[in-house]
């Protein structure tokens, strides 16, 4: 499987009809502090817009309500893993990312047979209140070299004046939330990630 360079991350669906003409053709929808209503509400709409745009919608850790909802794609970080069916996923034929952020999580993610796996954070983040330090390009390297033919996500404190650094490290795509979201123009940085990253790869 091959992802796109760019993998932007979305907390509300509402961004996605602002942010996919931009030429997005991957888009993580993260959503949270939502009851079950309102989020298979977003998930519905995420999987509407996406389709209308041809860009593959992933869906962060709801893995029942993306199966309901008739989405192929999520992403699960460890302690969501821990609690899903990785074969009621798999029997829906739904492909799976996993977040990693050490060997032992790598370990972890492996045995689960995902369709990617995402190492972060490669550089300090804003996004949230992470225990691990920064993995930095040498990490990703190693961790492309580990996993061979298998995708893999940087995630962490990406701009595009570090995505070139981190895609000839071995990443793959490169996952995007606040240099977008918290742009003065988020529509014009997205396009300018599209730019970027078509260019190096």
């Amino acid at each position: 499987m091959k992802l796109d360079p760019f993998y932007l991350i979305v907390d509300r669906a509402s961004w996605l009809p602002r942010l996919l003409p931009q030429g997005v053709k991957l888009v993580q929808l993260r959503a949270k502090g939502l009851d079950e209503p309102e989020l298979r509400r977003e998930i519905a709409t995420a999987r509407e817009v996406c389709a209308r745009y041809g860009a593959q919608l992933i869906v962060n850790d709801y893995w029942r309500l993306a199966i309901e909802e008739g989405c192929d794609f999520v992403h699960l970080g460890q302690e969501d893993l821990a609690d899903a069916d990785i074969e009621a996923i798999r029997r829906a034929g739904v492909r799976l990312g996993i977040s990693t952020h050490d060997e032992a999580e790598l370990e972890v993610a492996l045995l689960a047979r995902p369709d990617y796996v995402a190492l972060g954070p490669v550089y300090p983040t804003i996004l949230k209140k992470m225990r691990w330090e920064p993995q930095g390009l040498e990490r990703v390297a190693a961790w492309k070299k580990r996993l061979g033919k298998l995708p893999l996500v940087g995630i962490g404190g990406l701009t595009i004046e570090r995505a070139p650094g981190v895609l000839r490290a071995g990443a793959d795509s490169l996952a995007v939330v606040t240099d977008v979201l918290l742009n003065d123009s988020p529509e014009k940085r997205a396009r300018e990630w599209v730019l970027a990253t078509r260019e190096t790869v």
